[in-house]
């Protein structure tokens, strides 16, 4: 009988320990469980339609990766997405607590309150994705100092390159103009894993070559993208401006991964080879390189994207709100 009790009082002592433990730290799915990795997506471009591609992006993400997403645009006076309003974003302070941002802006000029939520992150140590027009996120005329320091400087050196010429629109989303190949030497990469030749619609950036070159001592092109058609080679001008250029590469700032594309078009999402070398390319830069498999991640779309095309003016989708993407 004394046995038996004893079993009774250590059974009693551990269900109070057990119940201590919760009412003082929380169940083990709360507060003792790590947070989950956070990604922040911040849009804001007047041409690409990135309030369209970065939601649906960030829903592959979130499939694929197991992570938590977040989309930020920048909003009108009425809540409503406005990508030609290029002085405010909503909702950077996001920024603060999140583990990994991807950038896509054109051209913003964003008050100091704003920025600094996105320089703060850059210089944090945290990892950076980057797609096309952030190679010119920034773009501030009145405000000297924040010219000098944000307009070329800032994504020289975070990203890799400023803005500096493409070869030429021709009928923007009516057909390819970039014929894109992995890197030779880079073929074992995992971010190109599953990734082979593909075309996409975004025209091709100059970043390398003539008079300009890739930034960054462990800069590393992934991938070429040769021009389908060219305004400066009606021009006689491809000793400046070449027709193969680096279209995705890996770097370093501050000491965190960077991954960066020149492509970006809201057609080019489209394209299962690039929403795959995405998906990868945010995976390596979370340090997830051996999760990705051999064949990439599964870049099926999740829902509808069916985007707008490129261009200016009042060419994005109106009277949008950010939950309606």
């Amino acid at each position: 009988m004394k046995y038996y009790s004893n079993i009774f009082l250590v059974s009693l002592a551990i269900s109070i320990l057990m119940l201590l433990q919760h009412c003082y730290f929380g169940s083990p799915n709360t507060l003792t469980e790590a947070q989950p990795y956070r990604i922040v997506f911040v849009t804001g471009d007047e041409e690409y339609r990135s309030e369209e591609s970065m939601p649906m992006l960030a829903r592959l993400v979130e499939r694929e990766l197991g992570v938590e997403t977040r989309v930020l645009f920048s909003v009108d006076s009425n809540g409503y997405v406005d990508p030609n309003r290029t002085d405010h974003i909503q909702g950077l302070a996001a920024l603060d607590s999140a583990d990994l941002m991807v950038l896509f802006t054109r051209f913003r000029n964003l008050p100091a309150v704003e920025r600094k939520h996105i320089t703060d992150f850059a210089e944090s140590g945290k990892p950076i994705v980057g797609f096309r027009t952030s190679t010119h996120a920034f773009f501030y005329e009145e405000d000297s100092i924040a010219a000098a320091s944000m307009n070329n400087e800032w994504p020289t050196k975070v990203f890799g390159q400023q803005w500096i010429t493409h070869h030429g629109h021709f009928a923007d989303g009516h057909g390819k103009l970039t014929a894109v190949t992995p890197v030779e030497a880079q073929m074992n990469h995992p971010i190109l894993n599953g990734v082979d030749t593909f075309s996409t619609y975004s025209w091709l950036y100059h970043v390398d070559g003539g008079d300009w070159s890739l930034s960054g001592e462990d800069t590393a092109p992934l991938l070429h993208g040769k021009t389908l058609r060219s305004k400066h080679e009606m021009e006689g001008r491809l000793d400046q401006f070449p027709p193969v250029q680096p279209v995705a590469w890996t770097k370093t700032y501050a000491g965190a991964r960077v991954f960066f594309t020149t492509l970006g078009h809201p057609f080019d999402f489209k394209v299962a080879a690039f929403r795959k070398m995405t998906i990868n390319g945010i995976a390596w830069a979370m340090g997830q390189e051996n999760d990705i498999p051999e064949t990439g991640f599964d870049a099926e779309i999740t829902g509808d994207y069916a985007p707008n095309n490129s261009g200016f003016g009042k060419k994005y989708k109106t009277g949008m709100r950010p939950e309606d993407f």
